[in-house]
């Protein structure tokens, strides 16, 4: 509970407020009482002496004489009707209202107050002090008192013991005790206080208000900083365990939660599932649409994936385009293959990302504790273990984790990490495939296709490494040197007397959206010597979606170079016509999934028909790559193909293979389309 200042005060304050209070009341009082009776004192001793300078003498011997003597004898004396009289006149007017003397054995000799006459005394420490030669006082309160004449009623009265002697430094020889009625001057005093504590405390209650006031309002300021440092710590917090893109619990928060589950007291079986959830193709479609259509992606299939889960289920998202789910409460392993069947089912639904409509797929993986692991590194490296399984397997799809995964993985891993050494170490290599001019027979040119030796695994195919160089960033890097080896290649062949042919290369979007892009063409163009018009780059329709038009303002930049364009695996993409007719390329390649199956599909031989159609329409070079067989040969050429590539004519070969073809077609009057045939 946060301490609360105003409270604090007021009852502080509130107790110091009565303390003061009560305390000045106190001293107050005490002076007051202690000043009234010093004066009424001070009146009294004067009043005895003046009493003993006028008339003591007269009765100095019958106050001395009596020793002991019963009350009956003293009240028959002639003297004690003659003090009376005496005392009367004396102090009559005054506010003394009974006079006692002792004689120095303590006996009451005389009193205003005939049933007093004849009391012993002697040890009354008033009358000890006295006969010292003190002199004392005290105020006392009475119900009932007799006085002179009457008799009073609640009376505050002072009675002081007084010495007579004759002066100052004479024996004593009898005291004196007169009772004055100081009523009046202790009611004086008490409303005199009551005034004054009343005035102190009237005071003390504006002050209590006004530093009341204060202290509320720093109150309110300590409340609300309070309630800001809270908020701020909870949105500290919030940020610390969540996605920012998201809001999902993030990969610190999954970590935390995976090692809870596994700590929580057993339950039964205590067995729980963990997914993990890679969206397929990611990157191609962040690194052709951009970031921003890459981030409302993840946001649209995190939204999913929640609505994909049960209640129960823990959504987190882990990094990149992965998602982990924890599922507990699970009883069979079937409810897990329940739930991701549901989700691989409602991830294919389309998405809408600005003016575009996507399908994404999911690959998932699943680890089981206790079964797969009682460890959460372990259980986490078998869950990513078995999602790779699932990719490596077609994608759009889960598995379950399996022992033998590990190793993959593991290669995987090495693979990876292989590929920050594989540049410098001249890991990578070239293969080419020929194209082959459907008028002239003879080769057209070729395609220079990255190849990893690796000194473990062997040949690696680039779809096993490409993501990855995309991942760690050496993309850049390996295209800049695929761009340079295979225009060196090309001026060497044109150096040892071939007939010059284009070398085409890939461009990944990553390399096509760089900065650097058109100063590396041209700088390595320059070094290698290659004529410009021998080089083809090949760009896919997905690099111009989320900014064509600084796509086709790098296209012409390009052209601007002398180099040639064209568009690979046309048809497979998202390109809009209306931008198609603007963009500067030469050639367009018809994307195998359609050559496949040209000769039994009407479909697939329609949109062949009808890219061809529109390449002619537009002046632009039509070439059918994947050709394996006669028949889609003649397909082809019959719909005005300008080149064809595939299988059929040969598959990508070292540059070495592709010098022999070349001295073989030097040599040979036959082309090779014709003995094709």
């Amino acid at each position: 509970m946060a301490f609360n200042l105003s409270r604090y005060f007021s009852i502080s304050s509130l107790i110091g407020i009565v303390i003061v209070v009560a305390v000045l009341s106190f001293f107050y009082r005490h002076i007051a009482i202690n000043t009234l009776i010093k004066h009424e004192t001070r009146a009294s001793v004067a009043l005895t002496t003046s009493f003993a300078n006028s008339i003591w003498p007269i009765y100095r011997d019958f106050v001395r004489s009596p020793g002991v003597a019963a009350r009956e004898t003293l009240l028959s004396k002639s003297e004690v009707k003659a003090l009376r009289a005496d005392v009367l006149s004396q102090m009559r007017n005054l506010n003394v209202v009974n006079v006692k003397i002792y004689n120095l054995d303590g006996l009451t000799v005389f009193s205003m107050n005939p049933a007093q006459i004849g009391e012993e005394k002697k040890d009354n420490p008033g009358f000890l002090t006295a006969k010292a030669g003190g002199v004392v006082s005290q105020i006392t309160f009475r119900n009932e008192f007799y006085a002179f004449e009457n008799v009073i009623v609640d009376r505050n009265l002072l009675a002081t013991y007084i010495p007579i002697r004759k002066s100052k430094d004479a024996p004593v020889e009898a005291v004196f005790e007169l009772y004055s009625d100081v009523t009046d001057l202790v009611n004086k005093i008490e409303i005199t206080q009551y005034q004054i504590v009343g005035g102190v405390f009237g005071a003390l209650s504006l002050l209590y208000l006004f530093l009341y006031l204060i202290v509320r309002r720093a109150d309110n300021i300590l409340r609300q900083q309070e309630a800001e440092r809270l908020l701020h710590e909870g949105k500290i917090r919030h940020q610390a365990y969540h996605d920012s893109l998201t809001g999902l619990p993030n990969k610190s928060r999954f970590g935390e939660y995976l090692q809870e589950a596994i700590n929580r007291p057993v339950r039964g079986a205590n067995k729980f599932a963990l997914m993990f959830v890679d969206l397929d193709r990611f990157k191609i479609i962040n690194d052709s649409m951009g970031h921003d259509a890459g981030d409302r992606l993840i946001q649209i299939a995190g939204d999913r994936l929640a609505a994909l889960t049960r209640e129960s289920d823990v959504l987190f998202r882990w990094g990149g385009d992965e998602f982990t789910i924890i599922l507990e409460n699970i009883g069979e392993v079937d409810d897990v293959s329940a739930i991701a069947q549901r989700i691989i089912k409602g991830m294919c639904a389309p998405i809408s990302v600005g003016k575009h409509e996507l399908v994404v797929t999911a690959s998932i993986g699943i680890a089981i504790y206790p079964t797969d692991s009682e460890s959460s590194e372990a259980l986490i490296k078998n869950a990513d273990a078995a999602m790779y399984h699932a990719k490596a397997a077609g994608r759009n799809r889960y598995e379950f984790y399996a022992p033998e995964m590990n190793a993959k993985a593991k290669e995987r891993l090495e693979l990876e990490s292989g590929l920050q050494k594989a540049l410098q170490n001249e890991e990578f290599i070239l293969h080419y495939q020929p194209k082959y001019g459907v008028n002239s027979g003879n080769l057209a040119g070729v395609e220079a296709l990255l190849r990893w030796q690796h000194p473990g695994y062997g040949l690696v195919m680039p779809d096993q490494f490409i993501p990855a160089l995309e991942e760690n960033g050496l993309i850049n890097a390996v295209g800049e040197w695929v761009l340079r080896t295979a225009c060196a290649q090309n001026k060497m062949w044109q150096d040892e007397g071939y007939a010059p042919f284009t070398v085409s290369i890939n461009i990944s979007a990553m390399q096509f959206r760089s900065r650097q892009l058109i100063e590396t063409v041209a700088r390595v163009l320059d070094e290698t010597g290659l004529d410009p018009g021998y080089l083809e780059l090949e760009l896919t329709e997905s690099m111009f979606i989320s900014n064509t038009e600084g796509a086709i303002n790098t296209m012409y930049r390009l052209k601007d170079l002398g180099v040639a364009l064209s568009i690979d695996d046309f048809g497979s993409g998202y390109s809009s016509l209306s931008y198609l007719k603007r963009f500067p390329v030469d050639y367009l390649k018809i994307d195998r999934s359609f050559i496949k199956d040209i000769e039994i599909s009407n479909k697939d031989a329609a949109i062949t028909n009808a890219i061809a159609v529109l390449a002619h329409s537009l002046n632009m070079k039509l070439v059918a790559e994947g050709v394996e067989s006669q028949g889609q040969l003649e397909y082809l050429k019959s719909r005005g193909c300008q080149e064809l590539q595939g299988f059929l004519f040969s598959r990508p070969v070292s540059a070495r293979e592709i010098s022999t073809l070349l001295e073989n077609e030097k040599s040979s009057n036959t082309t090779h389309l014709t003995s094709v045939k």
